[in-house]
């Protein structure tokens, strides 16, 4: 089974509110993999592709959000999830 993971700090003015929560849960979906976000290497983790658990994270300006995938496009999900924070999910 393919894994992958990864952290990123949040950037963007809001963190993951409202739109960026369901931006990122909509890249999810894209992926056949299972993707989860935690705001601690050791969890709890949240399914990324449930917009109410990744709001439930309440990652704000600042936190370090760990994202892990598993599953046959894993490593292309993550790196996915990645580019969107880096781009502050196209909101600046």
């Amino acid at each position: 089974m393919n894994r992958a993971s990864a952290n990123m700090m949040l950037t963007n003015a809001v963190g993951l509110h409202a739109r960026p929560s369901v931006k990122l849960t909509q890249l999810a979906k894209s992926f056949r993999a299972n993707v989860e976000l935690a705001l601690a290497p050791d969890g709890p983790w949240s399914d990324a592709k449930s917009p109410v658990q990744v709001m439930r994270v309440k990652a704000g300006r600042g936190s370090v959000v760990h994202v892990r995938a598993e599953g046959e496009d894993a490593q292309a999900a993550v790196a996915a999830v990645v580019n969107l924070v880096e781009r502050k999910f196209d909101e600046e």
